[in-house]
């Protein structure tokens, strides 16, 4: 009853006297003077009496200075009061200012009812001048003082403001050590309005007038929840902590982001520390053979280098580590990966809607970054395999502004081949070690430097006369510039280089030395703008500039009858320009629309043949050579490469995207394996070799179900390329100086539906992936000796219809977890000789066509028991212990199946596999 009296008190006294006095007039001169003395000298010079915290009026530091003559005291104190968040009302001779809010003459019909009033609810029966109003309450009530108290206002209120919308601007910071935080999710109670912090920590929100409840979330800090008062635009900075307990990672995630939130389709992201859950061979951590059990990517057998992702040849796949390219990501001929999972950060991989940053490969971006140094203090981790072992270091090298990050790891399994019984297996060898280096410095709030040198060496040798080497070495710099709140860039400079040498050395003239080498180095400038609230830009251009050495063989001995070989070297300069805009139509619509050109060119020195024309390319059929100077243009190519996505919610957990690619690849592999292996050469685009192109369009939907437990998406796919690259039969591909005569181009398909279902919390967690997808070929000609199964579509050699993946992990305790990895994948096509003929005096054998037939299915259950070491928060070191048992069910899974004919002509059939029998291991896990 109070209450009402003296609402309907205030509400009197405004109609009797809200303007009697701010009409009056004075004279009246300010030179550098505080606020709180203003207010005093306009009080002294007027017949007023102001009231007010004195709080306030210090907190604002700015001088005030200006001269106003006959002026009304409205006008005065609007000046003087503009750039402060102080309101006011005059009534009669009192002023009465408020902080941020105004009071207002004219109340809401609810305004009486026990609940929050807010008369702006952005619908279209509202006017948008209605004042807001936020009743305070006794704490006995729902809404509490000490609630009202913890309001964040931000500007102050107009009543002339007749905007909905504002822009809240503002960075995420982690409290205790002042880092910004990528990729906090940051959503809006009740409203279907959200973002998430960018690589740098800023975000922007538009918000309507009055009342929000921000959420601020993230796997791995603790919920804020913070209710902002919004009457104008205005900066909102956020502070977050880690939780305490680190240990209930989920397995992936989307970038700190629902996936019903990005337009981008196609995308996974992999957690690092949970893959370390997922038993795989030998109990290693492996990112990259955890990627192979997501929907549409796939391997084309058990220990397998290189991926297909979404129907594309293993060389279609674009592997950047720290943005260098990674030439081999794999060790021990594809059994383990070439990344250090202790040293990197983060692994995102593209199959669709590839940003139009990425360029140079059809299928896929494989985008790795490895971790920062500890700023604060010195730090490791690492791992005791049966195999292998892993060591990580970090430290401040400058307290809170520069630090190094060395990982290194190697193996030791010479032991396990000198314990065989098999003489020949005892005298062989294999082994590799891999390094890692960062170095990072943060200069000042504008500037931040990144600088990674990586290197990464196999060996490997089956008998005694022969040794094969191949390594892996690149280097990068980055330099991180902030131009202002709306526009930041980056200069990146890389190095890669890849290369292998098989030294055979039988103490006789046939002994040789074998080499190849591809080499890149690329300048990249990307820029980022924020054009307005709903607009924000990307662009940026790269030049690449390639040097390949396709081979030589040198004889050892003086008196070899061996011919010393060297392959003519190849260059060329590919370059790029590209600009993308991230359109936000609304909330519900937004788009991600991309355009990049390509340019690439060929060049000297050279000597480039010519063909006869109307007949196949052969060495029969050079009609002539033409040379090339050192850096004369050879040959160009070039297109434009649109990238389009979009994504629009159904509901505010439901949404739909679609997304439309083209590619180029200038660059291809050669290889006469059916798998990628170490020795397998580069070619690069010219006269003769045209580069390859891809068009996929893609669509999807995603949904999160149960407060984002589950989140699910049902993804399908089409996809159509040119100029995909094959071979003849019985193609020579080392060595050869006219290698182009060896090759086919034709066109491919490629066509797909995957289904990811995935749990991130409680006590049983991971993810379940099914696809099925087609991948076809096309190698027709008017030339019959380039015809393919009579010009018809054929799979290709990785094409596997059917293909399951199960990753489960289910917590006993905090402590304890057992984890099982099931793996289900149609067998891989394979051409069978159907038969025998006679022609002349000799018999041959008759093959099927191309791909005719398939090995048979692949099986795979593995299981892992997972302890954690106990939680105490002083100790030397946490510990993690993982035992895995790989391949449990003993499963004889074929790698591959060829014929040999023997003494009596018969054709036999043999089948190879990798691992027959189950494989234990054990393996600690440490980190201080």
């Amino acid at each position: 009853m109070k209450k009402i009296l003296l609402s309907l008190i205030i509400l009197f006294s405004f109609q009797l006297s809200i303007a009697q006095n701010s009409n009056e007039k004075i004279t009246i001169t300010f030179k550098d003077e505080t606020l709180e003395n203003t207010i005093k000298r306009i009080e002294s010079a007027a017949s007023l009496k102001f009231y007010f915290d004195p709080i306030w009026l210090k907190s604002n530091k700015d001088l005030i200075s200006g001269t106003y003559s006959d002026a009304k005291i409205d006008d005065i104190l609007n000046s003087v009061l503009s750039k402060t968040d102080l309101n006011y009302i005059v009534l009669k001779n009192k002023v009465i200012l408020t902080l941020n809010s105004t009071i207002h003459d004219k109340l809401p019909s609810n305004y009486f009812t026990d609940a929050p009033v807010e008369t702006n609810q952005n619908t279209g029966n509202d006017h948008s001048d209605n004042p807001v109003f936020y009743q305070q309450y006794d704490s006995l009530n729902s809404y509490s003082v000490t609630k009202k108290a913890s309001i964040v206002f931000i500007g102050k209120e107009n009543k002339d403001n007749i905007k909905r919308n504002y822009t809240i601007t503002g960075s995420v910071k982690n409290e205790e050590t002042g880092k910004a935080e990528a990729n906090i999710f940051i959503k809006v109670r009740n409203k279907n309005i959200s973002t998430s912090s960018d690589p740098d920590g800023n975000y922007t929100l538009q918000l309507p007038r009055g009342i929000n409840v921000i959420e601020i979330k993230s796997l791995s800090h603790k919920e804020v929840v913070r209710t902002l008062m919004v009457y104008d635009d205005g900066t909102f900075d956020i502070n977050v902590n880690e939780r305490s307990n680190q240990l209930d990672e989920v397995v992936i995630k989307k970038k700190g982001q629902k996936t019903t939130e990005t337009t981008v389709s196609g995308l996974v992201s992999i957690d690092i520390e949970g893959i370390k859950n997922v038993p795989l061979i030998l109990g290693e951590r492996d990112i990259l053979k955890v990627a192979t059990t997501f929907p549409g990517i796939k391997t084309t057998g058990e220990g397998s280098a290189g991926f297909n992702v979404r129907g594309g040849k293993d060389d279609q796949n674009l592997i950047l580590l720290d943005n260098a390219v990674l030439y081999n990501p794999q060790h021990f001929l594809g059994f383990f990966s070439a990344i250090n999972p202790y040293t990197a950060k983060k692994a995102d991989i593209y199959k669709g809607s590839i940003p139009a940053d990425f360029g140079g490969r059809l299928s896929s971006v494989f985008d790795i970054a490895t971790k920062n140094g500890n700023p604060e203090k010195f730090s490791g981790e690492g791992a005791i395999g049966p195999i292998t072992s892993n060591l990580t270091l970090s430290m401040p090298i400058q307290k809170n502004k520069s630090s190094i990050i060395f990982g290194g790891r190697a193996t030791y399994s010479d032991w396990i081949l000198k314990s065989l019984d098999d003489e020949n297996l005892k005298n062989s060898q294999a082994g590799f070690y891999d390094g890692i280096l960062k170095y990072n410095n943060a200069i000042n709030a504008n500037n931040n430097l990144e600088a990674t040198a990586y290197y990464s060496h196999d060996r490997f040798s089956l008998s005694s006369d022969s040794i094969y080497k191949y390594s892996n070495r690149l280097a990068s710099l980055k330099w991180d510039h902030t131009f202002s709140k709306k526009s930041k860039g980056a200069l990146i400079f890389t190095n890669s280089e890849y290369k292998f040498n098989i030294d055979y050395d039988s103490n006789d003239v046939n002994s040789f030395d074998f080499g190849y080498k591809v080499n890149e180095s690329q300048l990249q400038a990307k820029l980022n703008y924020q054009l307005t609230p709903k607009h924000n830009l990307s662009y940026g251009l790269a030049s690449k500039l390639y040097n390949i050495s396709p081979g030589y063989q040198h004889p050892k001995d003086p008196n070899s009858l061996l011919i010393p070989t060297d392959v003519e070297k190849e260059r060329a300069l590919e370059s790029a320009v590209y600009l993308a805009d991230s359109y936000k139509v609304n909330d519900k619509l937004l788009f991600d629309l991309g355009l990049r050109y390509s340019f690439y060119a060929s060049l000297g020195e050279a000597n480039v043949n010519s063909y006869q024309p109307g007949l196949p390319l052969s060495n029969e059929t050079i009609t002539g050579t033409t040379h090339y100077n050192k850096n004369e243009v050879v040959k160009t190519y070039g297109g434009i490469e649109p990238r389009l996505a979009a994504r629009y919610f159904l509901a505010e957990d439901l949404s739909i995207k679609a997304g439309y690619d083209m590619t180029r690849q200038y660059i291809h592999l050669l290889s006469s394996n059916v798998t990628q292996s170490p020795t397998d050469t580069w070619k690069l685009s010219d006269s003769n070799v045209k580069p390859q192109t891809a068009q996929q369009v893609s669509l999807g939907l995603f949904k999160t179900l149960q407060d984002e437990e589950y989140e699910i998406s049902l993804e399908g796919y089409y996809k159509k390329s040119k100029n995909i690259l094959d071979y003849k039969v019985g193609a020579q591909l080392l060595l050869n100086q006219n290698v182009e005569t060896e090759l086919l181009q034709g066109e491919g398909k490629a066509y797909g539906v995957e289904l990811l279902l995935k749990k991130s919390t409680g006590r049983l967690n991971g993810w379940i992936g099914y696809t099925y997808s087609r991948t076809f070929i096309k190698l027709d000609s008017q030339f019959s000796s380039e015809i393919v199964n009579n010009g018809n579509f054929f799979p290709a050699n990785f094409d596997k219809p059917h293909d399951l993946s199960a990753i489960l992990n289910y917590k006993f305790t905090k402590r304890y977890s057992l984890s099982t990895n099931f793996m289900y994948q149609t067998g891989r096509p394979i051409t069978y000789p159907i038969g025998t003929f006679q022609y002349g005096n000799s018999q041959y054998t008759l093959y099927s066509d191309r791909n005719a037939y398939r090995i048979p299915d692949y099986i795979r259950l593995d299981i892992g028991l997972n302890i954690e070491g106990n939680h105490k928060i002083k100790k030397l070191a946490h510990s993690f212990w993982n035992i895995s048992i790989y391949n449990v069910l003993g499963r004889n899974n074929p790698y591959s199946i060829y014929f040999v004919t023997d003494q009596n002509g018969k054709v036999k059939g043999y089948k190879t596999s990798i691992f027959s029998i189950p494989v234990p291991s054990i393996t600690y896990n440490f980190k201080f």
